[in-house]
């Protein structure tokens, strides 16, 4: 583990790691655990459009809808793509939009987290805080927008890492096992 410490440390001084998947995926459990690990900070860029917006996600998609909330989301990585040292955890839609697949690539490896639709409901059945599933809690309603997004996640992903029946840090070790292969292959 020393080894891979050293080499993420040296490759998070000039660059970010962002994290992306479904709902639930654990973006933002395992953006927190590696931000601990190497001592870089930790963006959330939910709660930083909360923070600028001033209202919740919910309030955020009833008053002014997706498109504005998605615009926000934009601005954010703008901010974020002018800088290195950073674990990011997006929303679940962030990749939906090209523009900000740019923004990420810009300094930075993008890595897909992945879970099954049965796994994503367990991990969010109590929320209320995604309103997108508001009255769709339910494995067919999930696993039909996954699909519908699989395809933007893959083609976004440098790296895809399931997380299904996974520790925290097993899924790091992946991360950085993988990063590791392709900066290897001068990828990176």
């Amino acid at each position: 583990m020393e080894k891979r410490k050293d080499w993420m440390t040296n490759y998070l001084k000039d660059h970010n790691i962002a994290l992306t998947g479904f709902m639930g995926a654990g973006k933002s459990t395992v953006a927190k655990t590696l931000s601990k690990i190497f001592g870089v900070k930790y963006i959330e860029t939910d709660e930083m459009i909360v923070q600028k917006e001033g209202m919740t996600i919910n309030e955020i998609f009833a008053k002014f809808g997706e498109p504005h909330f998605r615009n926000s989301e934009t601005k954010i990585l703008e901010e974020l793509s002018e800088t290195g040292g950073c674990v990011i955890s997006c929303g679940g839609g962030t990749v939906m939009k090209d523009e900000n697949v740019e923004l990420l690539r810009k300094n930075g490896c993008i890595v897909l987290l992945t879970a099954t639709p049965e796994t994503i409901l367990e991990r969010v059945k109590d929320s209320d805080e995604r309103p997108i599933l508001k009255g769709h809690k339910d494995v067919d309603f999930i696993g039909a927008l996954m699909e519908k997004r699989r395809e933007s996640y893959e083609n976004a992903a440098d790296i895809i890492v399931p997380t299904d029946e996974k520790t925290i840090d097993e899924v790091c070790t992946d991360i950085v096992d993988a990063l590791m292969d392709l900066e290897a292959g001068g990828d990176v």
